[in-house]
């Protein structure tokens, strides 16, 4: 074949949109001959820059077209395989590429191995992701083409630490292993077969077998084999090689500066930087590239070509950027870009949907949305919806995020909690999950177990739940329950004694099916679990052996965060939001460039476990940051949109946020973009209208015959201090419900002493020397975590101990018990007071005393003079009345028996009355009766509102803020009425 005098080497600058272009180009050098066209070849990126390509023929197929071949060689990822169309029918054939499960998994049981035999064995979990990070390892010494035996070439050990040497130790034993493990099975590694393919295209177009004319376009892959292929299109009759954004006014020494140097430094962060690399692997200059003018430019210029001089500036080596101050004002003006910056993320998706709504309120106008941050893209896909804008991103969701992945990972996680409360709940009401019944017949038995599940957690695995089930009390479906168990028993099984992924891989499997009806994998999200599921049990047994339980559910969830879910076809034709790969070779009239924060875009570079930077310099692999290089063209590239406006937000969800470097640059070389802050205005205002009206305080005031004629001892302060709290739990009925596996609370724990102590009271007479066994036999039965349980248990021994201790004291004084936690009732005023005391004993004077059991302080002297804290004064009253059987006498005593801590000892008596509290105890029923008897005239028997947060400072508790929207109004009562 005779190549042509000057190499076929071209650009469209970043001010020109590249799909279009390069097909008004195409078209135009047919000259309509669309046989011509149908011949042709264009070899691209990836699939979805084959997709731009392919659109851009369209919208200019005025009497339609026959469309040329367009061929994605793979680009940095080796996502996409290189085609039928590189490999000959004729020739030998190529061996097949190693499934990329098949591999991580024999590399996770190499490395399994190797680590274990240095003394640092890892379980499987870890192992298959230490495989993920040695296969890019692998795939990155295959494309540079470097042989894996320089690994074991490299004198470098004793200038490593401790740590890298035995990475360097692994990662040299594995590979050496390799080969012999890809030979036995007849294949050979993904980026090899890729660069046999383009070799072998390289040589059979150079002996003139191409049919038509091929194109290389978009390309910025530096593969050596990349560089071999272009070569040779470049300088083929009919070949070209069409760049994107390869700046040909860049300064020749700004060029020179980006490197390699002799030492084998260079700027590799730099945007121009792989295109440098790319050209000399080609052996091309710069000087040989021409603009790209072939269909006189009948496709519109995104932007002006100042703007493009002014993003070229900006981008400059550090080392030059002090040419900025002599640049003139037209050259550092970046006219057509606009900049907004929020306060959070949520704020600056808000603002972003707005501004893609305000671009296609002109007809024909498109928008899109370029960001990294696929959390930030969902949120304002969330805020389009809200007004009927439906948008795909192209980049889909990861599986792991999709319903059919929260599943799979949710019934690992339950399984290796040994179906612990939490867990448990979290896998039956998965919104997939109905067994063989209606949805919400499902959910009525779930929501059984929940109440059932509430409080301390039950006896461990299946067996524990299945306690509550047989508990009357819990009134669960047990033909319900039988079924589950059917479902989770085998799973239970897998992880327990020795865990192996198939048969771990087996019983998610199973169990998926079976709650869902096959549910599990249906649609997009279902088809691409059953895709993972069915590479990783054909894989497994290639891998490691054993698997941590605890471990399953975030390996899982690891590996389905590499898998794309993206959605069907149908969103709105003029908005899009793209990834940065999907914009490299196409414009939108109106561009937003979200997430401007280090660490975002540019993204961290990930970090790899197996070479340190020192070993990458020395086989001459490209360093961790050179993604930063693609990213910092992609973002030159979208400010040639037409119109861009760029955002960031000054925190994220954690912490203050740092502006990414291209924000910074920007900024410091225009003096400060112009700023957009009517879209900030606009978002704060769509949520917050003139007529915002927040809801006012709650008063409700049923008529008197509806209100409550009852009421408990322990209401009273509630009724007085928060009127509201009071009519929601005994008008409404609502109440507060324990946490889901709840550690003992407060509450809780005095619930169990109490228990005890009623116990102790009735059964045993108070005899002091049986309180301990009792104290023991309830701790045995516990069922808290272990820390929680040997840090309290102590303190209940010594406070039971105590208990003991004053009871012999009382006894030999002559004070009687008389009865324990038994229930009084009695009719004052119209209203039934009731109650449940503790103990009552008789003195020697023949009074009685009223005794409260506390675990925690009792209330203060203040509280009670205040007019509250009346529990036990009303109890005495009601013993007086005779509301409490074989019970009567002059109520003398009034006493807390707390269980807390006074002068270095658990334990004491508090009296509610006496001196201290400033309260004669005879007149202590009497005053309790005066509290009592005001607030039923005021809200029982009267039409006094039940106002809510009466009294803020007396109404700690928070179980109905929500209800009562407390935070919309709290603050602004103004005189507290």
């Amino acid at each position: 074949m005779a190549e042509r005098a000057t190499p076929a080497l071209y650009t469209v600058p970043a001010h020109r949109p590249f799909a279009d272009a390069l097909a008004a180009g195409l078209i135009a050098q047919t000259g309509g001959d669309r046989l011509a066209l149908a011949r042709g070849l264009i070899l691209v990126p990836n699939n979805r820059a084959a997709r731009a390509v392919s659109d851009a023929f369209v919208r200019r197929a005025e009497h339609g077209l026959l469309l040329p071949r367009l061929v994605a060689i793979g680009d940095l990822e080796l996502g996409d395989g290189p085609g039928h169309a590189l490999d000959p029918a004729d020739a030998e054939p190529v061996p097949p590429a190693v499934d990329p499960m098949v591999r991580r998994m024999m590399l996770a049981r190499l490395v399994s191995e190797e680590r274990a035999k240095i003394g640092e064995p890892v379980d499987a979990a870890e192992a298959v992701r230490l495989a993920q990070a040695l296969a890019r390892t692998l795939d990155q010494m295959m494309v540079e083409e470097k042989p894996l035996r320089a690994l074991a070439e490299l004198d470098v050990e004793a200038d490593l630490s401790e740590h890298w040497q035995r990475a360097l130790g692994v990662l040299t034993a594995v590979l050496t292993r390799w080969p012999d493990e890809l030979r036995a099975m007849g294949r050979i590694d993904q980026a090899e077969r890729r660069n046999r393919l383009l070799d072998r295209a390289a040589v059979a177009w150079r002996s003139g077998t191409a049919q038509g004319f091929v194109v290389a376009a978009g390309i910025i892959d530096t593969a050596p084999a990349v560089a071999r292929l272009l070569r040779t299109i470049a300088w083929m009759p009919e070949g070209r090689v069409v760049l994107p954004g390869l700046d040909l006014s860049m300064p020749q020494e700004e060029w020179d500066a980006l490197g390699p140097d002799e030492d084998g430094r260079a700027i590799e962060t730099h945007p121009q930087f792989h295109l440098k690399r790319l050209l000399d692997r080609m052996g091309l200059a710069r000087s040989e590239a021409e603009r790209w003018g072939w269909g006189g430019g009948s496709e519109a210029a995104a932007s002006s070509a100042a703007r493009g001089r002014a993003i070229a500036n900006a981008m400059k080596p550090a080392a030059f950027t002090g040419k900025w101050q002599e640049l003139p004002p037209a050259e550092r003006r970046l006219s057509g870009v606009r900049a907004l910056e929020c306060a959070t993320p949520a704020e600056e998706a808000q603002a972003i949907a707005i501004a893609l709504r305000q671009a296609i309120e002109t007809p024909g106008r498109t928008a899109a949305l370029v960001t990294p941050d696929r959390t930030l893209a969902r949120r304002v896909a969330a805020h389009l919806w809200r007004w009927g804008i439906v948008v795909d991103d192209s980049a889909g969701r990861p599986l792991s995020a999709m319903p059919s992945g929260t599943l799979l990972t949710a019934i690992a996680e339950a399984a290796a909690s040994g179906f612990a409360p939490v867990e448990l709940l979290t896998l039956l009401k998965h919104p997939l999950v109905t067994g063989s019944v209606e949805r919400w017949q499902w959910l009525a038995a779930v929501r059984a177990l929940d109440i059932a599940l509430r409080g301390p957690r039950p006896a461990p695995g299946l067996a524990g739940v299945s306690g509550l089930v047989r508990d009357p009390e819990n009134k669960l479906d047990g033909v319900w329950w039988s079924g589950v168990l059917d479902i989770l028993q085998p799973l239970e099984e897998a992880f327990s004694g020795r865990v192996t992924l198939p048969a771990m891989l087996a019983a998610i499997r199973e169990a998926a099916s079976a709650l869902t009806q096959e549910e599990a994998w249906a649609g997009p999200a279902g088809r691409a679990a059953a895709e993972l599921f069915e590479a990783l049990e054909a894989s497994a047994p290639l891998g490691p052996s054993e698997l941590a339980p605890a471990a399953a559910g975030p390996m899982l969830a690891r590996l389905m965060d590499e898998v794309s879910v993206r959605p069907p076809q149908g969103g709105h034709p003029r908005v899009s939001i793209w990834g940065l790969i999907e914009q490299r070779l196409q414009h939108a009239d109106f561009a937003v460039a979200a997430g401007l924060n280090e660490g975002v875009w540019p993204a961290l570079p990930s970090p790899d476990p197996w070479l340190s930077p020192r070993v990458r310099r020395e086989l001459g692999l490209p360093g961790l940051e050179w993604r930063i290089g693609i990213a910092a063209h992609d973002f030159a590239s979208l400010l040639g949109s037409p119109s861009v406006l760029v955002t960031r937000a000054r925190r994220d969800a954690r912490a203050p946020a740092v502006a990414s470097r291209f924000w910074l640059r920007l900024e410091a070389m225009t003096g400060g973009i112009a700023r957009a802050p009517h879209f900030r205005r606009w978002s704060a205002a769509i949520d917050r209208p003139d007529a915002f009206a927040p809801a006012d305080r709650p008063r409700p005031a049923p008529p008197a015959d509806e209100r409550p004629r009852k009421l408990a001892v322990t209401r009273l302060d509630r009724l007085k201090a928060d009127p509201y709290a009071f009519y929601a739990q005994e008008m409404l009925k609502l109440i507060s419900l324990d946490p889901v596996d709840a550690e003992p609370s407060p509450a809780w724990r005095g619930s169990a002493v109490h228990e005890v102590l009623e116990a102790w009271a009735k059964e045993d007479g108070c005899d002091p020397s049986k309180l301990a066994a009792r104290a023991e036999a309830m701790l045995d039965g516990i069922t808290a975590h272990p820390v929680l349980k040997a840090l309290w248990a102590p303190r209940l021994r010594e406070s039971i101990a105590w208990i003991a201790d004053e009871m012999l004291a009382a006894l030999a004084t002559g004070r009687k018990p008389l009865v324990a936690e038994v229930f009084g009732e009695r009719e004052i005023d119209g209203i039934k007071l009731y109650g449940k005391v503790d103990r009552i004993d008789r003195m020697p004077d023949g009074s009685l005393a009223i005794v409260d059991y506390k675990t925690g302080q009792p209330p203060g002297t203040k509280q009670v003079a205040a007019g509250y804290a009346m529990q036990l004064g009303l109890l005495g009253l009601i013993a007086e009345n005779g509301g409490f059987k074989e019970v009567s006498g002059k109520a003398g005593a009034f006493e807390y028996w707390s269980l807390a801590q006074k002068d270095g000892r658990l334990g004491y008596v508090a009296p509610a009355t006496g001196k201290r509290a400033g309260i004669d105890p005879a007149e202590f029923t009497a005053l309790a009766y005066r509290n009592f008897a005001e607030a039923a005239a005021k809200w029982l028997t009267g039409d006094e509102p039940f106002l809510a947060k009466l009294h803020p400072e007396l109404a700690p508790y928070a179980d109905y803020d929500q209800l009562m929207r407390l935070d919309e109004w709290y603050g602004r009562q103004g005189d507290g009425a």
